[in-house]
């Protein structure tokens, strides 16, 4: 089941949102809440503020990938004629 209405809190527009669960689920979330100083409602807030935005992050995150791909391209490293070997690097 889920319902909507709205609400106004100090000028910003809020929605109410309803939501079907497990009572057990929802026990456990509300010990986790209590331990963590928090709310259900407060987490659940959050939650779903990160997932709406989740698109820009995760296009800004591509975005970074891709810049460090093209810096590690454009700087190459020389080893030199000598090929590494590998008990070569970790001797001691």
């Amino acid at each position: 089941m889920l319902h909507c209405s709205r609400v106004v809190v100090l000028e910003e527009a809020m929605a109410n949102l309803t939501i079907s669960v497990d009572d057990k689920v929802l026990k456990q979330a509300r010990l986790r809440a209590l331990e963590e100083n928090t709310s259900v409602n407060a987490v659940l807030g959050k939650r779903l503020e990160e997932y709406a935005q989740g698109d820009g992050v995760r296009r800004r995150r591509l975005a970074a990938l891709q810049r460090v791909i093209e810096l590690a391209d454009a700087h190459t490293i020389e080893r030199g004629a000598t090929p590494w070997q590998r008990e070569a690097l970790y001797e001691r």
